[in-house]
């Protein structure tokens, strides 16, 4: 991700473009969060409040159905995955986690279309709440950096 890579952000222009963000409700404190950090970052990236669409599905599984959803419109070019799954004592943990993100990369691939995806797994609260910020601006700058990368790409 380019949170490694911190200097290259200020290079970032997200100036006409359009991102959608999906948003699970599910620990809705953090991913409520990770929307905050991720529209904050957006915006001053350079994309209009206008260019951003926001909507909440209630949880991680649900997440690349509304993704997809919204790639099909033809609207946007990147889309954002928010969300936050937190190990509890049972499978159901790796389940949620590897369902999402193998649907998530999904829609991106058959589609075309960069996703970020910020869908935290993490093993606590604690950990989550550690990374709802960082995992947020991060998800903003993977969206404008892969749509500037497929523009660049599609001139070529």
């Amino acid at each position: 991700m380019l949170g490694a890579n911190k200097g290259s952000a200020e290079a970032l222009d997200g100036t006409g473009l359009r991102i959608g963000i999906v948003q699970a409700r599910f620990n809705q404190g953090i991913t409520d969060a990770l929307v905050n950090a991720c529209r904050t970052e957006l915006l001053q990236l350079g994309v209009a409040d206008d260019h951003i669409e926001h909507v909440q599905v209630a949880g991680a599984l649900e997440v690349p159905l509304a993704l997809q959803a919204l790639a099909e419109t033809e609207r946007f070019d990147a889309l954002v995955a928010l969300g936050c799954v937190i190990r509890g004592e049972t499978y159901h943990f790796e389940l949620v986690c590897n369902e999402s993100a193998a649907g998530v990369t999904r829609v991106g691939l058959d589609h075309q279309i960069p996703i970020a995806n910020a869908i935290l797994t993490t093993e606590n609260l604690s950990q989550a709440v550690a990374r709802q910020d960082e995992k947020g601006r991060d998800a903003a700058q993977v969206a404008v950096e892969m749509a500037r990368l497929l523009q660049s790409l599609d001139r070529a």
